[in-house]
This record gives structure tokens, sequence and C-alpha cells, in this order.
């Protein structure tokens, strides 16, 4: 009772946490949806190139909400796959506030920020490469409707709303027309914000479901037993390291950098983890994103970076 009683309260902070950040992500979304949408995906379509760096640099902030973020910004086509690669592959996740509780020299903690950000930044920019060149990059505008849609969130409210409000500001005049334009424009507020609530609830309860079970295996197998099983042979230990940084889970992160400071893992396998350990990124883009072939892709692309990255660092003989 004492474990379920601890995973339930780890599993409502690590979800309480992600809160905020989907709802900004899902407000300025419908925000950019029905406000001056002509302009933002114009920034964005210049942006695109340098998405991949932008989104390695914010990964690497010590807290798995851009990876959440990234997702829903990749399942409206607002962010590109390069972006959201960069992201899940850089995001630190709760890696750093265990190194700093092991009291680990700083410099050790940045090297391995460092290259995950290098790696999130390179492997980034060659996937948007090779997608542009393949013709797979999509059509490079937002698909933020097709979200709404999913979700029966009725977002076309807004686009109603404002299509009245516009007709009836044309039929008056003086304060009375400006009277009507300002009372829709709240209401048109209420119905973004409205959509935002929606979609943010429905992802927060499917995080909170699967990170209470997956906090329970982990919670139940203990590091002790993932150490053992792991074993020492540092090629099986990469690959195994990379399933567990699969689990969608801050827990994942933690129980990585545990077994790597612990002395059970060396730094290719911990490199192989890390890199993996993408915060609930996987998980909310599997809940946002229709597109279900396109998801497995995705996640089977960035563990292989990861088990790739973590062998090289092996054969290399680089210690972190």
């Amino acid at each position: 009772m004492d474990l379920l009683i601890d995973v339930l309260i780890d599993s409502v902070k690590d979800t309480g946490q992600l809160v905020p950040f989907l709802f900004l992500t899902y407000l300025a979304m419908e925000a950019l949806e029905h406000g001056t949408a002509g302009q933002a995906e114009r920034v964005i379509a210049e942006a695109d190139k340098g998405g991949p760096i932008l989104g390695a640099l914010l990964g690497a902030l010590p807290q798995c909400g851009f990876s959440a973020m990234a997702a829903t910004l990749y399942a409206g086509r607002v962010v590109t796959a390069g972006t959201l690669v960069a992201v899940l592959l850089s995001t630190s996740d709760e890696m750093v506030p265990v190194f700093l509780a092991h009291q680990e020299p700083l410099g050790r903690l940045l090297l391995v920020i460092g290259f995950k950000v290098a790696i999130g930044m390179v492997v980034g920019l060659l996937v948007d490469v090779i997608l542009r060149a393949l013709h797979r990059a999509g059509d490079g505008h937002p698909h933020i409707r097709e979200l709404c849609e999913r979700a029966h969130c009725h977002c076309g409210d807004v686009d109603e709303l404002d299509a009245a409000s516009h007709l009836e500001y044309k039929e008056a005049a003086g304060e009375h027309a400006h009277h009507h334009d300002h009372t829709h424009g709240h209401g048109r507020w209420w119905h973004i914000v409205r959509s935002a609530l929606v979609h943010t609830v429905e992802v927060t309860v499917s995080i909170f479901v699967i990170s209470m079970a997956f906090g329970l295996l982990i919670e139940y197998v203990g590091s002790d037993a993932l150490a053992r099983f792991m074993g020492i042979h540092p090629v099986r230990a990469t690959f195994l390291a990379g399933l567990i940084g699969l689990i969608p889970n801050c827990g994942a992160s933690v129980a990585i950098t545990e077994l790597y400071l612990n002395g059970a893992l060396a730094s290719g396998p911990m490199i192989a983890g890390l890199l993996v350990s993408g915060g609930v990124g996987l998980l909310v883009l599997f809940r946002t994103n229709a597109d279900q072939q396109q998801n497995v892709e995705i996640a089977a692309f960035v563990y292989a970076v990861g088990v790739i990255a973590g062998l090289i660092v092996s054969a290399l003989g680089i210690i972190f």
C-alpha cells in the first residue's frame, strides 16, 4: 500500500508539472490557428531550418515539459520532424537534479548535456534535410485544426464567432458597433481557452494513467534488479538502456542516471539511455499525432540513434 501511495504521489507530481506546459502550448496553437495565422505561418516557415538547433537547446533544460510541447507542436505540424527529434534526443529530463544530488562535478554534467545537445542538433538537421530531399517534409503549414477535430472541442465555433463579429461590425455603426466587436472579442478568446483546456485535460489524463503504470513497474523491479539484469556486457547494456529510456516516464532517466553514477552502467549505455529518454514526449506524440505508423517510426529512429551513439562511445572508449 505504501508503494502504491508513493507512486501515486510521484505520478500526480510529475503530471502536474506538465499541465502548465501543455496548456500554454495548446493556448498558443489555438491563438495561432484563429489569430494572425497567415503571418505566423510565414515566420514558422522561415524558422524551420533552424528549428532543430533551438529545439535541442530548449530540450536541455532540466525538465520534461519541452518534449511534451514539441510532440504537441509536431502533431499540429507547427514544428518539423527534425525539431521534434532534436528535442527528444537532447531532453535532460531528471538527469540534472540526480547529478546535482550526487554532488558530481559540474563539468561532468555539462559534458553529458553538451553531448546530448550536439547529437540532437546534428541528427535533427539531417532529418529535416533528408525529408525535404525525399519530399516528405509536409506542406510547410500548421494543421492545428485537425487536432481540434479529433478532440471534438468545437474549435470551429471561434471562426464562426469571428465571422459573425465582423458582419455585425460592418452592419452597425459608432459606439454600438464597437460594443459588439468588444463583446465578441471576449467570446472568441473564451472559445480559444476552452479548446486549449479540452486538449490539456485529455492529454493529462493519459499521461497520468500511463505514468502510474510505469512508475509501479520501475518501483517493483528496482534499480538493483535492473543493474543485475543488464550485467557488465557493454553491448547488451546499451540496447537495454535504450529500451529503458523509451519508458514514457521521468523515472526512466532517474534509473539510468542512478545506475551510471553507482557504477552499474558505463558511459556508452548511459548515453544511449539518456538520449532515448525524452520524458513523456513520445507518450504525448502517440496521444496527439493521428499517424500511428509515423509515431512508431519516430520512436524507433530515436532508439536507433541512442543505441548507435552509445555503441560509438563505448567503441571509442569515451568516458564522461
